[in-house]
């Protein structure tokens, strides 16, 4: 079977880029959690705070190497797979990518050892500054990020010299408004995905019955965040559309799902798309949506798939599925944010009862929301752009590495399929044993009550040399161990009222 290498490195791409999203947008948002968890330790002097930062920072900590490990291999695939777009390219991706670099290990791995080794070791404040460092780390990552992808998706500010791709005006570059509607788009998405994580652990641990008082926190806290930065996401989700519509022609019609040119035009809410006869089969519209929710008017003109010659056109069904799914999630995780939050407001979740169970089991069931939202989101910027890696400069095709096999593009997915498999197999079976076994539940300001369960990570609390330890059993020998090394000392022995040296 002869196979195209381009479309086997665009599927090892893919492939590698689904999985590491998902964890960036898991610790940029864990990353500001755990600052304002440790920041309202400060304040309030609560110790609850300090279990919830102490069980979170774990989490942050697995999370926050597979991410590393999965953004590595991307890093060697622009070499092994995509060596003609570096070439062309370098001179502006290889600083926007250097400057993530800097920023990632500068200020993350530096303040992220304060936060696993430093308690205790350091002034408070300090240790809150190393959260605050942090977070900024993580920030300053995502938006490198964003900044290499945007001008992708929007090349301004550069000079063809040769075919090489020089950057003309670095301003025109970092201040492009593309940019600086797309970064917030992936912060906020970020934020809500861990958002809704921690509500819905909160939500698993009121099920069980479990670490009470941690288990309100998050689940108010987590809900609360999700209800207020909602509005904000769609705001900015719609001006990502503005850009697209003004930009990637191809892209906005394909997410639209009109086939033709229509005046006024209609807003397709759900499509079964036939590609070939390019036309919907079935669809579900309203009249003159389409016009209003895109020209801010009911009578506006918009274009239709076909305006797009055929050779520009991006695959349809991952853009036109994936952007439904995104929008979709982002309205469900709205209605329980604000469902919670009404809850919260008729005191439903005070007394000795949880809370309803049903909008419990429902927050809990939407844990992966913020993650699925994130993905579909991203494959629809990329696949959207297709067939331009460098949109209306430099084809997907033209991009990849000359010398470049199928046999080898097949054998690196290959090994790359493997060896994701068992590292994020076990990275996800230690994340689940964390999240499982929770906070430590002892204290002064223990609010789990006589239904709490013993403290369950005891472990990691004795052996402060592992702070990524969990809880659980203690074998045999290990607590022998522990009994003989905190057993009081009896001291010298004396001679003078020993009785075995009187006998002597």
């Amino acid at each position: 079977m002869d196979i195209d290498p381009v479309s086997v490195s665009r599927l090892q791409f893919a492939f590698t880029a689904s999985f590491h999203i998902i964890f960036p947008a898991f610790t940029i948002g864990l990353a500001a959690w755990l600052a304002t968890l440790e920041g309202l330790s400060l304040v309030t002097g609560r110790t609850l705070y300090r279990r919830l930062f102490d069980f979170w920072l774990k989490v942050f900590a697995v999370a926050f190497g597979l991410g590393v490990v999965s953004g590595l291999v991307m890093a060697f695939q622009f070499g092994t797979n995509w060596g003609e777009l570096s070439t062309r390219a370098g001179p502006i991706q290889g600083p926007l990518l250097a400057y993530e670099s800097f920023t990632a290990f500068l200020l993350e791995a530096t303040f992220f050892g304060v936060l696993l080794f430093g308690r205790g070791r350091v002034p408070r404040w300090a240790y809150f500054l190393s959260t605050l460092m942090v977070a900024l780390g993580t920030t300053f990552s995502a938006f490198w990020i964003m900044a290499n992808n945007s001008w992708m998706q929007v090349p301004v500010g550069y000079d063809l010299v040769d075919g090489i791709f020089t950057p003309r005006d670095w301003a025109e570059i970092l201040l492009d408004p593309v940019l600086w509607v797309r970064f917030p788009h992936m912060l906020l998405g970020a934020y809500l995905t861990t958002a809704f994580c921690v509500a819905a652990t909160g939500a698993w641990y009121l099920l069980r019955d479990r670490h009470l008082g941690e288990a309100r926190v998050m689940l108010g806290m987590g809900l609360g965040i999700a209800a207020v930065l909602i509005p904000a996401q769609i705001l900015f989700g719609h001006l990502n559309g503005e850009y697209t519509a003004e930009h990637q022609l191809g892209k906005f019609t394909t997410i639209e799902g009109r086939w033709q040119t229509e005046q006024p035009a209609r807003l397709i809410l759900f499509a079964w798309p036939d590609i070939a006869e390019e036309r919907n089969r079935f669809e579900i519209a309203l009249p003159a949506l389409g016009s209003f929710v895109d020209q801010g008017n009911f009578t506006a003109k918009e274009p239709g798939i076909v305006t797009v010659p055929a050779d520009d056109r991006p695959p349809f069904l991952i853009p036109f599925y994936g952007f439904r799914i995104m929008v979709g999630l982002g309205l469900v995780m709205l209605a329980l944010s604000w469902v919670g939050l009404w809850l919260t407001l008729r005191g439903r979740f005070r007394g000795p009862t949880p809370g309803p169970r049903w909008f419990l089991r429902a927050t809990f069931l939407a844990w992966p929301s913020g993650f699925i939202a994130v993905l579909t989101g991203w494959l629809t910027a990329e696949v959207g752009r297709q067939p331009w890696v460098i949109y209306g400069v430099m084809r997907t095709a033209e991009a990849v590495t000359p010398s470049l096999s199928s046999g080898a593009a097949l054998a690196s997915l290959t090994a790359y399929f493997l060896v994701y498999a068992l590292i994020f197999s076990a990275g996800t079976l230690y994340l689940y044993r964390l999240l499982r076994e929770g906070p430590l539940e002892d204290g002064p300001e223990s609010e789990g009550g006589p239904s709490s369960r013993a403290r369950p990570a005891a472990l990691g609390d004795l052996n402060p040399g592992r702070p990524l330890a969990v809880g659980g059993p203690i074998p045999a020998a290990k607590r022998r161990a522990i009994r003989k090394a905190t057993a009081p000392n009896p001291g010298p022995r004396n001679l003078t009222t020993d009785p075995a040296s009187t006998e002597a």
